[in-house]
């Protein structure tokens, strides 16, 4: 897009919004679905729509490759519900169950969960294996996502 926009893809509808840089994402609302674009917390994603968040998305996309019945994965669900109330809208933050989408978690070469990926322009920038505390979880995005300045 430009520099006066970003693009954001819904978490509720997948539609593709124009964000404009001078407004504050975290009140936007979808145009399509009208829903807000950011809720403080991970969506859940799937095969339908994960190609679109990925790759049509100008923001950082942080998806979690869990299963529920992986206990490390339970015990890092908190630490990154906290980690996405605290960088979005800097960042998408989506929960992909490889149980219930194999396809995707194969394509990545997923052997490990939880695996942590974070997507820039449709590439993978980084990638973490294992569960991490709260506070590594946010050292670690820090690499890749800015904290965005709190609307007041």
């Amino acid at each position: 897009m430009t520099e006066d926009t970003s693009r954001v893809v819904c978490p509720h509808c997948a539609g593709v919004n124009r964000v404009p840089a001078a407004r504050p994402a975290v009140k936007a609302k979808c145009g399509r679905c009208h829903k807000p674009l950011f809720e403080g917390r991970p969506s859940a994603v799937s095969t339908k729509d994960f190609a679109t968040h990925i790759g049509r998305s100008d923001i950082p996309v942080v998806v979690d490759f869990w299963a529920d019945w992986c206990g490390p994965c339970h015990m890092m669900a908190p630490a990154f519900e906290k980690a996405a109330g605290s960088f979005e809208p800097a960042a998408r933050f989506l929960k992909l169950d490889t149980e219930a989408e194999p396809q995707i978690a194969a394509g990545y070469s997923i052997r490990s969960i939880p695996t942590l990926i974070v997507f820039k322009g449709g590439t993978i920038a980084g990638q973490q294996a294992g569960a991490m505390t709260e506070s590594g979880l946010r050292a670690w995005l820090a690499q890749f996502v800015s904290l965005p300045a709190k609307a007041g």
